[in-house]
Formats: structure tokens, sequence, C-alpha cells
């Protein structure tokens, strides 16, 4: 179950941008407890949902309207199976008044919305994931479901193999070595300890039941040797083997061991060659990469060249945008104040509504006019006197002037 409390931390680990895919998918589970593949999709004749459906992620695509579509049909269903009545949402409402009444009913089960209402629009998210597994979990309990402990198989332990020893076993060998079951085919032909043990004592009561005397054998040792060939592959004797015998352990580790060692030998050839292989190979790219940074240093200052006027531009332009925010909040002001002035006159002009004044003054305009083209044509009258007399004046003053220079030998003749 989700706790209602974690979405109220702020301070969650890196896995928590992850969190909605696991809620997502025990919704899933969640919704197949509650049928809603006849109840809702059978109904509305949708697909089924896929395992990350209500998940957002950049690398999934995405449908917000089908997707919020759907959050708002399921949330629906889950409120009237929790036991509350709830209109069905259709495709044209409102979305924000279906997110508010989803959200009032979420409150009224007693759930945590510490989330903008806006989070659920987009048909995706954390938020949609948990406000469906809160209604998902008041749906089971109002149909009084329980969740139990699982109950995992036992698994049985596999026969452990008898290993088989072709050679004659001795008392010491017997403790080292452990021999494998027979097939069915060779238990016909292996003999059992056990029934060695009981002939041995059957014999050992008969020898003892005859009197102590000396016992001679009259068979011939060739023929004794080739009846010990004949059974000789009849003389097996089989031991199961416990798994828990430390010598079992033992065994496995020399074995292992070895293999271990034989494999090292063919591995250590190969791994030689690649280190001496990677080695070149580092040396190469180590030469090709003072090579190119030979070869680029000049690149590199042009480019560190290149950021610090860049940087020297980005102060200048962050002055000048400086400057150009005190003017814009200054032109700001002087239109403020424009604004307030044409308003006032404004004011002025509609409370100015007797029209007499105008009048008056549109006449006395009228009568300033022909005043002054009066006055005009007296100032030409006057400056064409002024001009006639001026050339009068400069005619008698010619006149002076050519009868005061009289030529000296006609003032002699006199």
């Amino acid at each position: 179950m989700v706790d209602d409390n974690r979405r109220g931390d702020d301070e969650r680990g890196p896995g928590a941008a992850y969190q909605m895919f696991v809620v997502m998918e025990d919704l899933l589970d969640k919704l197949k407890l509650l049928d809603y593949e006849e109840e809702v999709l059978a109904k509305h004749n949708m697909k089924a949902l896929s395992r990350h459906y209500f998940a957002s992620s950049a690398y999934m695509p995405s449908n917000p309207g089908e997707q919020f579509f759907m959050f708002t049909i399921i949330a629906s269903w889950l409120i009237n199976a929790a036991g509350r009545p709830f209109e069905q949402p259709q495709e044209y409402d409102d979305p924000n008044a279906t997110v508010s009444n989803i959200l009032s009913q979420l409150r009224a089960f007693g759930g945590l919305v510490d989330f903008p209402p806006s989070k659920l629009k987009a048909g995706s998210g954390e938020h949609v994931c948990y406000v469906l597994d809160r209604l998902a979990e008041e749906a089971l309990k109002e149909r009084v479901f329980s969740w139990r402990r699982p109950n995992y198989p036992t698994e049985e332990m596999e026969e452990e193999s008898v290993m088989e020893d072709d050679a004659e076993l001795t008392l010491s060998k017997v403790e080292e070595e452990m021999t494998e079951e027979p097939d069915d085919y060779e238990e016909e032909n292996v003999m059992d300890l056990e029934a060695l043990k009981s002939r041995t004592n059957q014999s050992e009561a008969r020898l003892s039941s005859k009197p102590d005397n000396i016992l001679e054998s009259n068979m011939d040792a060739a023929e004794w040797n080739l009846e010990v060939e004949r059974v000789l592959p009849q003389l097996k004797v089989t031991i199961r083997t416990d798994h828990k015998d430390w010598r079992i352990h033992v065994d496995q580790m020399h074995q292992h061991k070895d293999g271990i060692k034989s494999s090292l030998k063919e591995a250590k050839g190969y791994l030689d060659k690649l280190q001496e292989e990677i080695g070149k190979t580092l040396e190469k790219v180590g030469s090709r990469e003072k090579y190119i940074n030979n070869q680029l240093e000049h690149l590199i200052q042009d480019y560190r060249s290149a950021q610090s006027k860049l940087s020297e531009a980005k102060e200048c332009y962050q002055q000048g945008s400086g400057g150009v925010t005190e003017r814009t909040r200054v032109l700001a002001e002087i239109t403020e104040e424009l604004e307030k002035v044409k308003q006032e006159m404004e004011e002025k002009g509609s409370s100015m509504s007797d029209g007499a004044p105008v009048v008056k003054i549109k006449q006395s305009l009228t009568k300033l006019k022909q005043e002054i083209v009066q006055m005009d044509i007296r100032i030409g009258v006057v400056e064409h006197t002024l001009l006639q007399a001026k050339l009068k004046e400069k005619s008698n003053m010619t006149r002076d002037m050519h009868a005061t220079n009289i030529p000296e030998p006609a003032i002699g003749a006199y």
C-alpha cells in the first residue's frame, strides 16, 4: 500500500523519480482485482492499460487528451465502487471542474492532497498514479478485500548421485574415494558390503565349531588366479555419499582448483597478448593526443581569446541592459504623467459645456483678422509713401550734386 505521508516529504532519494512506475504496477494489479476489464474497458470499448500507462517519462509516448479522459473514467468508477455516488464525466466537460470534484472525493476519503489540481490535467505523472491508487485502495476496502501472505513452493532436494569405482576398493580407498551409484543393469552383478559381512560371520561361526586343525589347500595356484580374474569385476562395493560430508567438499575444491589452474594456463597467454595490444594502443592514443594538442594549440588560444571577448561583450550587454531598463522605467513614469495630463484636459474640456464664450472668441478672431487686413493695407500705403519720399529725396540730392560739379574753364571765362 502507498503511504499517504510520503507525498509531504520534500527530501526524497534519487529513486523517487521512478516511484510512480512501481505505484502504476501496483495500481494495475488492484484494478485487475476489481475486474476493471469487464466493468470499465468492455463497457466503454477501450483497450487494456499497459504497465506504465499513467507514468510520465520523456522516453515514453504520451497522449494527454486520451490519458486524461481515461483517468476521469477510472476515477469516477473507483469512487462509485468505494460506495460514494459520482456522476461519470463526459469528454467535453470542463476539466477544472472534473478534477476539483475528484479531489474533493479524495479528501472525503481522508487522502492527502498537497499538490495543485493542474497537475492532474496532463493525464499522467506521479500525482495521477497516486490519486488512482488511493481510490483503488478505498474500493478494495469497500469490497472487504485483504492481502494475504504469499505461499512459496518448497523446493525438493535432488537425489545425490552415487559414483562408481571400477577398481577394487581397499579400506583406505573407501575413506578417500567416493563412488557413483551404479546403473540398474550393473546392480545385478554388484556385491553388497553387508552381504559380504554376513557371509564372513557365517564362515567364522562354522570354523569356530570345528576343531583347531591346520588347514591346507589342495587347489592349484594357476586355477586360483583364473578364478580371481573371473570374479574380480563382480567384487564391487557401493557406498552412498552424504552431501554433508566434508570429504566431498574437499574433493570438489581440489577439482575446481585444478580446473582453474588449467583454465588459467590457457587464458594467461591470451590475457598477456591482450595486455600488450592494449598497452600499444594506449601509447598510440597518447602520442596521437599529443600531436592533436600541438596542432590545435593556436585554435585553443583563439578560442580562449574569443571566450574572453564574449565575456566582455556580455558584461557590456548587461550594463547596457541595466541602462535600458532604467530608461524604460523613466519612460513609463513620463507616459503615466502624460496620461494624467490628458485625462485632466479631457475632464476640463468636458466641464466647459457652455458655447457662448467660444462664439465670442470666434467673433473676436474674425474681427481681429479684419483689423489685421486693414492694418496691412495701411502699412502698405505708408511704406509706399515712404518709398516715394525717399526716391524724391534721392533725386533732389542727385540734382544738387550735378549743380555743384561745374567745370573750372567755364568759371574762368566769366
